[in-house]
């Protein structure tokens, strides 16, 4: 009667021994395949007696019958593509003592829900969980530092992500085409955000970019077209070409005086954004950077941008005026095309170089565009001939919205370039005008409020303005 048990106990490591292929090393076991039949896989802890360390590099392959497996405690290392062509697994229990979740580790495991990642793991590898369609939940252990390129792309169940705060890294199309992701904490400790590393997440609306980040990666955030405002830290000196490409729900963003340039694609297809203020640390708008900004009705140039690129504001429907600074030498093609209600562009400084295709060809050219200038600046002559678009000396004007008495003055608004110096003068007799100056005001945020406390020491009093 005490047999039975002892005969038992002895035959388990036969029937393991028959469900695996395994090869030996000093000792240890590497599991290299599994020849069972089970839909419930348990991987022993020994084989022969000897323990189980390894489990090799496709392992399950082909195993499209195979819904559960348990990694017994002992396993430190689990290679690539251990689970290859397995469709029907649903739950992996990993051990504790595993570092490295290595490349492809789950890649095509489409029914795959539940993945336990032991607390011992620090890196997750390229492609790890790619294509984990069902995938809804991962918790990712706090002594993670790195997550490969593409590892959770397309895990497109998953609603919410949180990075532990020692991860330094986020891969290219880390979290790509998770179209269920609502909700992402970043951590203070990274400083790169891969190319692509949230493309095409769909339901994504709540993101913070935390101080540190250095660089956000191309197309970092392309067709977010839920997210609604992003302030981007200073710590930011690259913003990748497209980071924000086709975000259609986008209605803010800030933008920090640590980046140089606002790169080609940016903001291309943001077409909720309304106000744009690019910081005075650019010196470059790149090709693209704002096309099809439909509802864009405001953008501010700095005056340390140098170079306009092709189609950079263009197809924006609402805008009606844009300022240029002096500092703006060179204008590509195409780069104000296609806004039908623009009329108005002011320049600072001289003449750029510019395409001649820069305001648009035949119908993109719209027929109330008029181009200002300053008096003083030159080159202008050559710049309407080569345009098409008329050039008009631009001067100080009087807004009649704050024309009246004010606080026991009467006073109105002036309106001109940044910087200019204006002369108002005033006369009693418009029929023998003898024109006095009363003040001298330099606008310096491009408008000014005149005030008169003279005003009812006269009769009649009548106003002009001149530059100095």
């Amino acid at each position: 009667m005490k047999l039975l048990p002892l005969l038992l106990f002895l035959a388990l490591p036969a029937v393991a021994q028959a469900q695996f292929t395994f090869t030996t090393t000093n000792g240890v076991v590497t599991i290299t395949g599994y020849t069972g039949s089970n839909v419930v896989v348990t991987v022993p802890r020994t084989i022969d007696g000897l323990p189980v360390t390894s489990i090799a590099d496709f392992t399950f392959a082909g195993c499209s019958s195979v819904t559960d497996v348990t990694i017994q405690e002992g396993v430190t290392n689990i290679g690539d593509w251990i689970f290859p062509g397995c469709t029907s697994l649903t739950n992996v229990s990993i051990p504790e003592g595993v570092t490295t979740i290595e490349d492809n580790t789950f890649n095509g495991c489409q029914s795959l829900v539940k993945v336990t990642i032991p607390t011992t793991v620090t890196s997750i590898g390229p492609l790890a969980f790619f294509d984990c369609y069902d995938l809804a939940d991962v918790i990712i252990p706090d002594n993670v530092t790195n997550i490969g390129n593409v590892a959770f792309s397309f895990c497109t169940s998953l609603t919410n992500i949180t990075i532990p705060n020692r991860v330094i890294n986020i891969g290219a199309n880390a979290f790509g085409g998770c179209y269920s992701l609502a909700s992402v904490t970043i951590p203070s400790s990274v400083v790169t955000i891969g190319d692509g590393a949230f493309s095409s997440c769909l339901s994504l609306t709540n993101l913070t970019i935390p101080v540190g980040v250095t660089s956000i990666g191309e197309e970092a955030f392309d067709w977010c077209i839920s997210l609604k405002n992003i302030t981007i830290p200073d710590s930011v000196t690259n913003l990748g070409d497209g980071a924000f490409e086709n975000c259609t729900g986008l209605i803010g963003i800030g933008m920090p005086n640590s980046i140089t340039e606002v790169g080609n694609d940016a903001f291309y297809g943001c077409s909720s954004l309304t106000t744009v203020e690019i910081p005075s640390s650019v010196t470059a708008i790149g090709n693209n950077a704002f096309h099809f900004c439909l509802s864009l009705t405001n953008i501010t140039i700095p005056n340390s941008v140098v170079s306009i690129g092709s189609w950079a504001i263009s197809g924006c429907g609402n805008l009606t005026n844009i300022t240029i600074p002096n500092s703006v030498s060179n204008v590509a093609d195409y780069a104000f095309a296609g806004c039908p209600n623009l009329t108005s562009i002011y320049f600072n400084g001289n003449a750029p170089s510019i395409d001649p295709t820069s305001f648009g060809t035949g119908s993109f050219i719209d027929d109330n565009l008029t181009v200002y200038y300053l008096p003083g600046t030159t080159d202008w002559t050559v710049f309407a001939l080569l345009t098409d678009v008329p050039t008009v000396l631009w001067l100080p004007q009087m807004q009649t919205a704050a024309f009246g008495v004010h606080t026991n003055q009467f006073g109105f608004n002036i309106n001109w370039a940044t910087g200019q110096t204006v002369v108002i003068e005033a006369c009693t007799d418009l029929f023998n005008p003898k024109w006095q100056p009363v003040q001298t005001n330099t606008l310096a945020t491009g408008s000014d409020y005149f005030s008169d406390p003279q005003w009812t020491n006269f009769q009649s009093r009548f106003y002009r303005l001149h530059s100095l």
